[in-house]
């Protein structure tokens, strides 16, 4: 027994575009911070006047020389001193040379050393805790690997040496968050949306369904949308502004030349990202470009004091989530349709497509219980639009019903929620992964314990 009222679990829930973190049993996550991190190759580091790294002496990394060859190796040198910057604040200032790399390709972790750094800076800088000291539910996606959990296992025991952990599955999560045993989960996450059933707190592996449109891909569009049309995303860090007279400024560029292509979309993507979010909205029905021509366009001002006018490609963008195909008219974006166009359905089919592959006795369950559940999710409209368009797709019988939260930062945090519920319940707490039963059974344990 972990639980009860003295120590409090916390809850991580790391997605492909921020990781929330905080405390269960509260209803929404402390701290928030981007899954991207900046690195920076040791070259460009002040140097010290020694490096034992070189010399195999490094308190860190003992195997930077090869016994067999007396050769250093590069891997291990170049992994142990490469400098990680990690937060909002850390990723807002900008450094000559600094990469921006994420922590997940494919909404599956993909370089572990930027994951310990988000996770160390979330756990002793914003949530100031020692991991020692809490047992930790982590949310993972429904289509993770055995190979991954069972490293993430090992990393919470053997590093942060937590006394219990739990992973349970974003859909699973979600559901909860509602107040369901069964469902069909619709995410719609940034990197990627996934649908799942949910069957009586179990995921149906086989019916799940994804797709790599996501909030970031729609970022995207929106970027080269606009570079299309002539109107330059210029990143806070490249001019000044001075007041010249009262509500009156001048510009004046700043040259960084060292600064990496990564770093500087990550800045317009930011940008980029806002537009998205202030003044799209799915349209009601299919877009078709001739009847958007005309429609009233809505201002934007960006960091840089222009005003930019946003007509049809407000409606445009949130409508790539239900017709994949419309990217064919972004310039720019062709080359995703080669790769994977052909093999991208929208929403209404995903959904439809998911719950064909479920058993027939839960069909109609799951078609009046879908949940719409994601940042991207939280776009006006999008609840009406896909209960519309499910409606004309799915079977005379069914009845369908999409809910959403009414609150855009409960659909945005809905598996941290869930999470955060569920790690409160007395009834929960004999179900944690206990520290002596991982060193007893190893990490292969957690597929018994957390199915």
């Amino acid at each position: 027994m972990y639980g009860g009222d003295e120590v409090s679990a916390i809850v991580l829930d790391l997605g492909s575009h921020s990781c929330k973190a905080g405390y269960a049993g509260e209803d929404a996550p402390k701290a928030v911070l981007p899954s991207l991190v900046g690195t920076m190759d040791p070259m460009y580091l002040p140097q010290e006047p020694e490096q034992p790294a070189k010399m195999g002496v490094d308190g860190d990394n003992n195997n930077a020389v090869d016994p067999k060859t007396g050769k250093p190796v590069e891997a291990a040198a170049k992994k142990s001193t490469r400098k990680l910057y990690t937060g909002v604040q850390a990723m807002g200032y900008r450094r000559d040379h600094m990469e921006v790399v994420p922590a997940l390709k494919d909404g599956l972790i993909n370089d572990w050393e930027v994951v310990e750094s988000i996770w160390d800076h979330t756990l002793r800088e914003r949530l100031m805790i020692d991991p020692k000291e809490h047992p930790m539910l982590l949310a993972e996606p429904s289509f993770n690997t055995p190979q991954h959990r069972e490293k993430i296992v090992e990393l919470m025991f053997e590093k942060y040496q937590i006394p219990a952990l739990f992973l349970a599955k974003n859909a699973v999560l979600t559901s909860f968050a509602s107040g369901r045993a069964t469902s069909l989960v619709v995410d719609c996450g940034g990197g990627s949306t996934t649908v799942a059933a949910v069957h009586d707190g179990y995921v149906l592996q086989k019916a799940i369904v994804r797709s790599p449109i996501g909030g970031e891909f729609l970022t995207d569009c929106m970027l080269k949308a606009l570079e299309g049309r002539g109107i330059a995303i210029r990143p806070r860090y490249s001019f000044k502004r001075k007041e010249v007279r009262p509500g009156e400024f001048e510009l004046t560029n700043v040259d960084f030349p060292n600064t990496t292509e990564s770093y500087r979309r990550y800045i317009q993507r930011a940008i980029a990202a806002d537009v998205k979010e202030s003044v799209c909205r799915v349209p009601d029905g299919l877009f078709e470009e001739s009847s958007y021509a005309n429609i009233p366009t809505t201002p934007y001002e960006l960091p840089d004091g222009q005003t930019i006018e946003v007509g049809a490609d407000r409606f445009k963008i949130p409508d790539l989530m239900f017709n994949p195909a419309l990217v064919q008219t972004i310039p720019g974006m062709e080359k995703f349709t080669t790769e994977a166009g052909a093999s991208v359905k929208g929403l209404p089919q995903m959904v439809i497509e998911s719950i064909n592959k479920c058993d027939v006795d839960i069909r109609r369950e799951l078609f009046s219980s879908i949940l719409l559940a994601g940042g991207t999710a939280a776009m006006q409209q999008m609840k009406e639009r896909l209960e519309k368009d499910l409606i004309e797709e799915a079977p005379q019988a069914a009845r369908v019903k999409v809910l959403a939260s009414g609150n855009a930062i409960e659909r945005r945090f809905s598996v941290w929620i869930g999470g955060s519920i569920l790690a409160s319940l007395g009834s929960f707490q004999q179900m944690w992964l206990s520290k002596s039963e991982f060193e007893e059974h190893g990490a292969s344990y957690v597929h018994r314990k957390c199915p």
